[in-house]
């Protein structure tokens, strides 16, 4: 699995200061809203939401995942934020979130939707990786990495 694929330039972002979890997911949804035009921020926004509320996406060391499933999307998207300064994110370890990855799959879409987690959780589970993204001050940077990444991965 590609995740860059999944990914385009209009949905990674490097953010300075969003403020909270809550506004964080606001402009994550605002991100993925680009990918569909059936699909509004409001939406995708209480999608993201509702999934938290069942407990934090935040898989600590600064790093969360926030996802959910959506009618009317046809194939999984993704966006990725990387934040100047950290937001609280209710993560197990207490540590401040900087690097973002929201997800949306289809609402019938159970197998793919665990494929993608792994697979990015594969990614953030990589110190090397990481330290890249947060060295990174541009949206081009970060899918750099994030290619750099896949394409040792295949040959590996």
């Amino acid at each position: 699995m590609n995740i860059t694929n999944l990914l385009s330039p209009d949905r990674v972002a490097c953010r300075d200061n969003v403020g909270s979890k809550k506004r964080l997911l606001e402009q994550l949804a605002e991100l993925l809203a680009s990918c569909s035009p059936v699909l509004s921020p409001r939406e995708i926004f209480d999608s993201l939401l509702n999934r938290e509320k069942l407990g934090s996406t935040g898989l600590g060391k600064g790093v969360a995942i926030p996802h959910g499933r959506m009618a009317g999307l046809e194939q999984p998207v993704c966006a990725l934020i990387k934040l100047a300064t950290a937001v609280d994110f209710d993560t197990f370890d207490g540590q401040a979130v900087d690097l973002v990855f929201a997800l949306l799959v289809p609402e019938d879409s159970t197998e793919e939707h665990l494929q993608v987690l792994s697979t990015i959780a594969e990614i953030f589970s990589n110190t090397g990786v990481c330290a890249a993204l947060r060295a990174c001050e541009s949206s081009d940077c970060l899918l750099e990495q994030l290619y750099r990444w896949e394409s040792q991965r295949i040959t590996a």
